[in-house]
């Protein structure tokens, strides 16, 4: 019987093009807005944990309460010993000191005086060690648009954007002005090695580049640090993984009353990504139960309009004696294969214009131009596993809703009126 409906869909176009195409077409932006969303979700996660929270964050209390103003007074120290006890106890992480600081740099001219200064917003990693990962995480050596990478102290990168508007490039010595961990006045004298563009908006501004070790001579912190970051090995962040490990180490400092105790927090409890994880994820299953309805409506109208046209062929059907539900039932399975045909045409179009997004992306870095967060100004999808399937679920299940809606007329065929039908 199932050979027999198959043959009968694919010979009359009119009963199944249509419901096929408006399957697809569902299926299809299901799949790609599943894949823009997650791709979108991922590269917000990545690139707030490898520029700013880490898949946890260790801070003293002091410093999380007044995040914001990157209180280096209120930072760590003794940092050294506390990175060696992380790596003990917490071996499948790896551990890494930073120093976020702000301040002015000088760009002086051929006699010594200022030519031109700008706010800039420094970063301090270990990029000298190979084994911190640290210059892999940033994608330094990839976004290098100028210049080399630092290999000496006093060496230093600034973005590609910030070099032009001090009109400074490789080779040029600048002056940081800024404060020390004890509020005086710091000022280092540094050697631009390198310009760089990480396609975060927010770095790209005004960012700088410097080794640890030579930020914590210039800001006066030794073993000391603002933040300790910690990074699952396989690099794929777990919110599961993550609430242990915070739970545990916070559970060793609860009873203390110092200011300056240490605080882990995970990635989603920073920079508001926790509430925008979780209306991101909700947003897609809102999405596709708003596409199965709205498919079903839309399926059952194109039901009804083709049950007026096949009103001869059912009356035909039950007045040479089948099953009312024998003729219902085969109407369910015709939209089975409708929607397993429309799905796999859909998913296939929506899987191979994501794929296009995965590569080429979209730039909207002209939307961003006052936007902080640590945003990359390419977004791209992302083709996961469950893009495979994800469309079916629409796809099929609206399919079949839309046809037992409009197949329900059946049941009220009355015998009287198939002859007057059959005699038109």
């Amino acid at each position: 019987m199932l050979k027999f409906l198959v043959k009968g869909l694919l010979r009359d176009r009119h009963r199944s093009l249509f419901p096929i195409l408006i399957v697809a077409s569902g299926v299809m932006l299901t799949v790609l807005i599943h894949c823009w969303i997650s791709g979108v979700l991922g590269e917000i996660v990545d690139t707030s944990a490898a520029f700013s929270t880490g898949h946890v964050k260790i801070m003293s209390r002091a410093y999380a309460e007044n995040i914001g103003q990157i209180p280096n007074d209120l930072a760590l120290t003794g940092v050294t010993a506390l990175v060696e006890k992380l790596r003990a106890e917490y071996p499948d992480m790896i551990w890494v000191q930073r120093i976020q600081f702000g301040g002015l740099l000088d760009a002086p001219d051929e006699n010594g005086e200022t030519s031109a200064q700008g706010a800039v917003m420094g970063m301090a990693v270990n990029l000298f060690d190979k084994n911190s990962g640290e210059s892999e995480r940033l994608n330094i050596e990839k976004s290098l648009v100028r210049g080399r990478l630092p290999q000496h102290p006093g060496e230093i990168l600034i973005s590609d954007e910030f070099a032009k508007k001090l009109t400074v490039q490789a080779g040029d010595r600048v002056t940081l002005i800024s404060s020390t961990m004890y509020g005086g006045m710091a000022m280092q004298n540094f050697t631009i090695k390198g310009t760089v563009s990480f396609g975060v908006l927010a770095m790209d501004r005004s960012a700088m580049i410097i080794d640890i070790t030579d930020a914590q001579i210039a800001l006066d912190m030794q073993d000391a640090a603002g933040e300790i970051l910690g990074f699952f090995k396989d690099k794929v962040y777990s919110e599961q993984k993550a609430k242990n490990i915070v739970a545990g180490f916070n559970a060793g400092f609860k009873k203390s009353d110092d200011e300056f105790a240490p605080l882990m927090k995970r990635l989603a409890e920073q920079n508001g990504l926790d509430s925008m994880l979780s209306y991101i994820s909700s947003l897609i299953g809102t999405f596709i139960i708003i596409f199965v309805l709205a498919m079903s409506i839309v399926l059952w109208n194109a039901g009804l309009i083709g049950g007026l046209r096949r009103y001869g062929e059912v009356g035909l059907r039950l007045a040479i004696g089948e099953n009312k539900g024998h003729v219902y039932t085969s109407m369910i399975l015709e939209s089975v294969f409708i929607g397993l045909l429309g799905s796999v045409i859909g998913t296939a179009l929506g899987l191979a214009i994501s794929y296009y997004m995965q590569i080429v992306g979209l730039d909207i870095s002209d939307m961003m131009k006052d936007v902080t967060m640590m945003i990359p100004s390419v977004l791209r999808a992302n083709v996961t596993a469950q893009a495979y399937y994800i469309g079916f679920l629409p796809g099929l299940f609206s399919t079949v809703l839309g046809t037992a809606l409009a197949g329900i007329g059946i049941y009220r065929r009355n015998t009287a009126s198939l002859f007057k039908e059959l005699e038109v």
